[in-house]
């Protein structure tokens, strides 16, 4: 068992279902505790592994995991087992196996997830929500009050879209907004019943107002979907779509060069949906129109059924306990559509069957009006429809540290006709992962199995086959293990056509750059001093002021080099005179970008082995006006 965990974690590292603990000292500690806890919890993951007495080697160049043991075996699986009888809210019997590797004791611990009647899970000492943990990724998270009320069925009262809005009055909900409501119900099924009823009883049925003291309020939901313009910026100022059209491909902070155009739109929610989408497509060159019910075109398109999808999904998913705007972003070749509130549901499991609603009675009318797809299956059809199309499949980024949700949608067909002849020339079965793996390898340079899951929707084993299978094809080659594992063309890469034989020579330049910088320090050293000398003199100043050990101080230094220009973790650790790149990547960088201070050159592959840093506004998608 223990051979097959530990090539698991070399190929893939820790991950949902995966996680390795140390134990050398012969105590478990809290984060095993809290590892259990989160198995326990996260929904459809259907628990997970824990393997103690192995960790990251020191000596090994790409951080792979070797076998150390526990100390003190016997002391470790009691500890286990009455930490999980007594620790919890209720008992847990977790499946413990030791096993002896090479001389060393191994112990594997299987926790089961609970039921949903017993759930959730959490140290009795510290209560709900800060006793709770779910399993997001590799990693485990403290639950929020979102978690505990709309994942685990814990919530004591009503949902936030419930909130009653005191200083607005019935006044405030427009006539032709709940008419538009009766028009789209209508089409969906005219004999529905609430089409019969008067105003103030299809409000009160939608959740729309609620009584407080005698008096009839607005709701949340009922000022989102019935608020006047007027009303709606009163009451909830911050709560709009902005349109921004950047040039170029990357986010610019000079404020003379920033937009070429923004648009802010304000009103009830569906009938925002129809503005926007309006807005995107309108402004798209007009090869990208696609007609209604179209999927295919002689022209490369974006499906407008997938825009739409992506429209709603921000809309009705956002979390509106945050003052932010939703923001749809065009850069010239993607469109990225931001949201405040990071996805309920875990990423591994976006676009399978069933949702975790944020706004549940908002989502209610979305769905009984077609504006959504049918429950949780929104993704599912973005997916669809992209791939029907010819498209790369969408990416979706959910930061909980930055209370946030991105789409990003690829404005190029990915399997145009010349890439299909290019695959016909590959001498070998390829599925239809592969084949996407193959195509982004020539557009990117390189992939990894994190990317691989996004264009295709595979889960991590069989993105981890499919690339095995290139591999043994000797299509790609693997370079780096654990969670630096990524994939170069290999020796049986087919050369590239006419129209890509720019891209071939950036292979070569990846994987020399992989080879032997890494170990070579004194070819960097030579390479950032030159750097250091190109610094601006404030910039030298800086870093010159950093100190020894400037901690936190460090990442105010870091935004500013970024926006001076776009620098690697590499570059970056040698300007600043540290010699462990992976340190600055893991301490400072990837926080920085998860709070919005930093964006990745390559965002869709966060490992890519040029990857690059740049500066960006604080909180992008922040409550201020756009312009």
């Amino acid at each position: 068992m223990i051979q097959d965990l530990l090539r698991e974690l070399n190929e893939l590292d820790e991950h949902p279902k995966l996680e390795a603990k140390f134990c050398a000292s012969g105590e478990v500690g809290d984060s095993f505790f809290e590892t259990v806890c989160a198995f326990a919890n996260e929904p459809e993951l259907g628990g997970g592994q824990i393997v103690l007495g192995v960790t990251k080697s020191h000596e090994d160049l790409f951080g792979g995991y070797e076998v150390q043991g526990v100390g003190n075996p016997d002391k470790i699986l009691q500890d286990i087992a009455s930490g999980c009888a007594t620790r919890f809210n209720l008992p847990l019997r977790p499946r413990v196996q030791s096993e002896n590797h090479q001389g060393h004791v191994v112990v594997v611990v299987q926790i089961d997830e609970l039921p949903p009647s017993q759930k959730p899970l959490y140290f009795q000492k510290q209560g709900l929500p800060r006793g709770a943990w779910r399993r997001i990724g590799s990693t485990d998270q403290r639950c929020t009050d979102e978690d505990l009320a709309l994942i685990f069925g814990s919530h004591q009262g009503d949902s936030y879209d419930l909130t009653l809005l005191s200083h607005a009055t019935l006044d405030d909900l427009d006539p032709e907004a709940i008419a538009h409501y009766r028009k789209l119900r209508a089409k969906v099924n005219p004999a529905a019943e609430e089409l019969g009823w008067d105003d103030p009883d299809l409000l009160q049925a939608l959740n729309a107002v609620r009584q407080e003291g005698g008096v009839w309020y607005p709701t949340l939901t009922g000022m989102l979907l019935f608020g006047s313009r007027k009303a709606l910026r009163r009451e909830l100022p911050a709560v709009r779509v902005d349109y921004i059209r950047v040039p170029g491909k990357e986010w610019i902070e000079d404020p003379e060069k920033r937009f070429t155009a923004t648009v802010d739109m304000r009103g009830p929610l569906l009938q925002i949906v129809d503005r926007a989408q309006a807005a995107v497509l309108d402004d798209l060159p007009k090869g990208f129109a696609l007609k209604e019910g179209q999927v295919q075109a002689d022209t490369p398109t974006l499906p407008a059924r997938v825009l739409r999808e992506a429209i709603v999904n921000a809309l009705m998913h956002r979390s509106y306990k945050e003052h932010r705007p939703t923001q749809i972003i065009r850069y010239a070749n993607r469109i990225e559509i931001a949201n405040a509130g990071y996805s309920l549901k875990n990423e591994d499991h976006l676009g399978e069957a069933g949702s975790q609603l944020r706004n549940p009675n908002l989502a209610a009318v979305f769905h009984e009006t077609n504006t959504a797809e049918t429950k949780g299956s929104g993704i599912r059809v973005m997916r669809e429809q992209m791939r029907e199309s010819g498209f790369s499949l969408p990416t979706f980024e959910s930061n909980r540290a930055n209370n946030s949700f991105t789409i990003r949608l690829l404005l190029h067909h990915f399997l145009r006709e010349e890439d299909l002849l290019w695959l016909n020339h590959i001498p070998y079965d390829l599925n239809e992962n592969q084949r996407y793996a193959l195509i982004f390898v020539r557009e990117q340079g390189a992939i990894d199995n994190q990317t691989l899951r996004q264009l295709t929707g595979a889960d991590i084993l069989t993105a981890s086959q499919d690339l095995r299978k290139l591999r043994e094809w000797e299509l790609l080659r693997q370079m780096g293990k654990g969670p630096a594992t990524y994939y170069l063309a290999g020796q049986n890469f087919p050369e590239a056509t006419e129209e890509h034989t720019t891209l071939q020579p950036d292979h070569t330049t990846l994987e020399g750059k992989h080879t032997t910088l890494q170990p070579d320090h004194t070819t960097l050293e030579r390479k950032h001093t030159t750097l250091r000398d190109e610094l601006p003199a404030e910039l030298k100043e800086a870093v010159a002021g950093l100190g020894g050990k400037p901690g936190l101080k460090i990442r105010p230094v870091i935004q500013r080099l970024c926006k001076w220009r776009r620098l690697t973790a590499s570059e970056i650790s040698q300007i600043l005179n540290r010699r462990d790149p992976e340190a600055i990547r893991r301490d400072h960088l990837k926080p920085m970008v998860d709070n919005g201070d930093l964006a990745h050159l390559y965002p869709d592959m966060e490992r890519h082995p040029q990857q690059a840093y740049l500066a960006t506004e604080k909180n992008r998608i922040s409550g201020g006006d756009p312009a």
